[in-house]
């Protein structure tokens, strides 16, 4: 395959079998490595023209805080004639690509519940270990993640599964749920009956066949809201996927979709590239406090910002954050940024917004799930069976790893076309399912920052 060169600028070219990073000329130490037309790093010594370039002669440049200025430089997307797909219409007026049943447990300690309740019914359970012992902004973002699910329009019924004694009982819950829609959402206290399980067998089914009444209907997919992630990312992931999904996002958003783009630890390094792209100055200050915020938690925790590339990334070619960045932000495309959200907060405007959380795979997509979005596209050099409560498709950097694990791989990056993707995602959308979905691969993580009481 040889190698490749992403910018005229750069000083490293891509070896497209392995990913890893080669000097196209002297590189002396102290001197900025150039990938993607933007310094991933410093050489740690001098780097002879054709030498490898990884862990051993790089190294990071991030600070920990930075002062940003705002240098609009967005692009208005070109409006285009949205697609028709096939959806069912909220009463909100959202909408849903799928009409499952969901059981929400409000405490971890009814997890258990809720699997054999699920096993019974054929209802899909999202466990997890939080919703008591918790103080704070640590029990609302538990709170919020779990309103945001259960209203979420892919959803059509909700059964929320409580203890009783738990801090997020249901009825503080309902205080931060607000206004739901009491035919799809139905609340059970395990506490509060005799036989816990018969009784949720018996609330599940009559969600079902509630949700059964619903029928599809054509709606143009500027309707649709899309999530966009990246995990076990390699050298590829720049080069093939990334800016793949990134076409796609701009097209999308052309024909008046939501994409929303998170990860916040990976955007440190290339963060610059984004602000600059912000709408307005108000969503360019709200997006440098979502940055600032999230370096504030790692100094908090006196931990580097830029610890950030794993074993696997590294193996694959990956050597520094900025590098790891400045190929994760191309999933986002080049349209001007419309929003930054909050964990919990639903996406409210067309075009790309910017979701809080970190690149945590598990707690991304249930992050990009709770802002409302229909489907994620995930793309991965490494491989990754992980999957959201709503569709997840894995796109492939390299042919070999679509070969290797078809069991996991829903699309080839390497060698499927820019429209190849987008028919997929109508395929999906229109109901054909995804490999988590058949795998049956469907679970969430909560973001914590908090004590354990």
């Amino acid at each position: 395959m040889g190698n490749f060169v992403i910018h005229p600028d750069d000083n490293a070219e891509i070896n497209l079998e392995n990913g890893h990073k080669y000097a196209r000329r002297d590189i002396k130490k102290g001197e900025a490595v150039i990938k993607y037309g933007f310094p991933v790093g410093v050489a740690t010594s001098d780097i002879k023209k054709g030498e490898h370039i990884h862990s051993h002669n790089l190294k990071t440049a991030l600070c920990a805080k930075q002062e940003y200025s705002y240098n609009p430089s967005g692009k208005s997307a070109e409006k285009a004639e949205p697609i028709t797909v096939s959806a069912y219409v909220r009463d909100n007026g959202r909408i849903g690509i799928r009409n499952d049943v969901w059981i929400i447990p409000t405490v971890g300690c009814v997890n258990k519940i809720a699997e054999k309740i699920a096993n019974e019914t054929g209802a899909f359970c999202f466990a997890h270990p939080y919703g008591c012992s918790q103080l704070g902004d640590d029990l609302l973002f538990t709170q919020k993640t779990l309103c945001a699910l259960i209203k979420h329009p892919n959803a059509g019924g909700v059964l929320v599964l409580g203890l009783g004694c738990e801090n997020n009982n249901i009825s503080e819950l309902k205080g931060v749920l607000g206004d739901y829609d009491e035919k799809r959402v139905k609340f059970l206290n395990a506490q509060d009956c005799e036989d816990e399980i018969s009784e949720g067998i018996k609330i599940v089914n009559a969600l079902r066949k509630n949700a059964a009444a619903d029928k599809r209907e054509a709606v143009p997919i500027s309707r649709l809201a899309i999530g966009l992630k990246c995990g076990g990312s390699d050298g590829l992931s720049g080069i093939t996927a990334n800016p793949q999904v990134g076409r796609l996002c701009d097209r999308l958003v052309s024909m008046g979709a939501s994409c929303v783009l998170t990860e916040v630890p990976e955007m440190f390094g290339a963060e610059q590239l984004l602000l600059n792209r912000c709408k307005t100055k108000e969503i360019f200050d709200k997006a440098v406090d979502m940055i600032n915020g999230f370096k504030d938690y790692y100094i908090s925790y006196n931990q580097p910002i830029s610890e950030n590339p794993s074993p696997g990334n590294r193996e694959g070619g990956i050597t520094t954050l900025e590098e790891k960045s400045l190929g994760c932000v191309q999933k986002g495309g080049t349209a001007e940024i419309s929003g930054v959200l909050g964990i919990g907060e639903a996406v409210k405007e067309s075009g790309l917004s910017l979701l809080s959380g970190p690149g945590n795979d598990i707690v991304a997509i249930t992050n990009l799930t709770a802002a409302s979005c229909n489907i994620i596209l995930f793309t991965t050099g490494r491989g990754t069976p992980l999957g959201a409560p709503v569709p997840t498709v894995k796109i492939a950097t390299n042919s070999a790893l679509a070969e290797k694990k078809r069991g996991w791989i829903d699309f080839d990056s390497q060698s499927q076309t820019d429209g190849e993707l987008l028919s997929l995602i109508v395929e999906t959308v229109n109901g054909k399912e995804t490999k988590n979905e058949i795998n049956g691969f469907r679970e969430i993580a909560i973001f914590k920052n908090g004590v354990t009481l």
